[in-house]
């Protein structure tokens, strides 16, 4: 039982990890070829900072953007999996359904407000003229890739829901190819410059989002045939995904609130951060390269649980529940170990790989506690996410990130002032561990709220 257990786990765990890894590629592909676009103008009337400038400021600006339509991918994997686990196919093809109609809209919403969305970030942000010209350039094109970029959320949570990741790895690492390719053909073959990235970009994400419909059209074309794909049942469909008063739809509120909770904490970490001195923004930016790398494994293992918590919730199965989530913690505590371990011991040359300036390392070595309590502090976090969002228990994720995010506030206001760059550490590793004991203290009420009081199942 646990070795079949484990094999779901990490069958879902490994492309996960894979996928999220190659995340990152995608910006530093285009950082990469605009950090040469300078010496392609014959008269070098721009320099190649201002190219990699705008895409920073661009990337930057979709980042955010993205990240608040997560639930999209959340949302979508923790009912997927309850319905898989009911055995209800219906249910499980409607999801999909609806969620990419939620996506539709809420991609053609974005595309409207685009044109405000991006004259407020840029005069928030307030970079260079050459360089905000630059970037709304790179905006303007990118942003018709809302469509496939939030499509491929839903897509991605209903994968996941189906207990398939490797799907998702596949066109993630796909994208990645697509890009490079798309991106150095536009730029140095068609001889655009940022124009040629964004197109890159846009080209790889519509490449990606059809590939990902296109083998869910192949594997699992038998739920099609359940759909009502007529104009008034679609219309319906999308009534109720619009509707603030569905299930699904409170749940997604809770998980963007949720979101816009986790970028205060960031942005307010990046601004202290900046404000301290280009050191310890530099010393700041490098170590929360470890907890990246970190939370990339930990991800993995978090949307195990979105899918295996899921289904056992759906089947109304207790003990497969308390399985998983015991065998979710015993590997999370090992990867956990494993990294502190890994960055007590080669956490100094990693460093030195990153940079050669020596007063960002002598201040490094200072923060060495903080680097290994990264993992100690973020693993709970982490698995009890996925644990809730299989649940479908967002209302308790968005408590344990509230409270979170105010003990957090309590460190930025009234430690950093006398303990500077030090409290604001303390500050984040506070916050991560607070989720994660609130999530635990919490965690009984998922039991009643999604079982209610049907009788353990064998």
């Amino acid at each position: 039982m646990k070795h079949n257990l484990d094999r779901r786990i990490f069958g879902i765990a490994l492309p996960s990890i894979v996928s999220n890894i190659t995340v990152p590629l995608l910006g530093l592909v285009d950082v990469a070829v605009c950090g040469h676009l300078g010496s392609l103008d014959a008269d070098a009337s721009l320099p190649s900072s201002y190219y990699v400038g705008a895409i920073a400021v661009g990337g930057m600006l979709f980042n955010i953007i993205y990240w608040m339509f997560g639930f999209l991918r959340m949302g979508t994997s923790g009912e997927t999996a309850q319905a898989l686990g009911r055995r209800d196919l219906s249910a499980v093809s409607l999801l999909l359904v609806r969620s990419l109609l939620l996506a539709t809209v809420l991609a053609l919403a974005l595309m409207l407000l685009s044109p405000l969305v991006r004259e407020c970030a840029l005069w928030y942000i307030s970079p260079e003229p050459q360089v905000a010209n630059l970037a709304r350039t790179y905006f303007n094109i990118c942003i018709w890739g809302a469509l496939p970029s939030l499509g491929l959320f839903a897509l991605n949570g209903w994968y996941i829901g189906m207990q398939n990741s490797r799907i998702p790895m596949l066109v993630a690492i796909g994208q990645n190819l697509l890009n490079i390719l798309c991106s150095l053909l536009l730029v140095y073959v068609a001889d655009l410059r940022i124009e040629g990235v964004a197109y890159g970009t846009l080209l790889s994400q519509w490449m990606a989002f059809s590939i990902a419909a296109m083998l869910c059209l192949r594997y699992y074309r038998k739920l099609w045939h359940r759909p009502d794909f007529r104009l008034p049942a679609l219309g319906t469909l999308l009534l109720q995904a619009l509707s603030p008063r569905t299930a699904s739809n409170r749940q997604n509120l809770s998980l963007f609130l949720r979101t816009l909770c986790l970028i205060v904490v960031h942005f307010m970490f990046i601004a202290a951060g900046a404000a301290q001195g280009s050191v310890e923004l530099a010393v700041n930016t490098l170590l929360m390269q470890l907890f990246t790398i970190f939370s990339y494994f930990m991800d993995g293992f978090a949307y195990a649980g979105e899918a295996l918590v899921g289904r056992a919730v759906g089947a109304c199965n207790r003990d497969n529940y308390h399985a998983v989530v015991h065998r979710l913690f015993m590997w999370g505590g090992v990867v956990a170990l494993f990294f502190v371990a890994l960055y007590a011991l080669g956490g100094n040359a990693f460093m030195s790989l990153l940079t050669d300036d020596s007063a960002v390392l002598e201040t490094l070595s200072h923060y060495r506690l903080w680097t290994l309590l990264l993992p100690l502090c973020g693993v709970a976090s982490f698995l009890w996410d996925g644990i809730y969002i299989g649940a479908t228990s967002t209302r308790l994720m968005l408590l344990s990130m509230a409270i979170s995010m105010c003990v957090f506030l309590v460190g930025y206001f009234f430690l950093i002032p006398h303990w500077g760059n030090h409290a604001l550490w303390l500050s984040f590793l506070s916050y991560l561990a607070c989720r994660g004991m609130v999530q635990t203290c919490t965690r009984t009420k998922i039991l009643p709220q999604t079982f209610g009081s049907i009788k353990q199942n064998s």
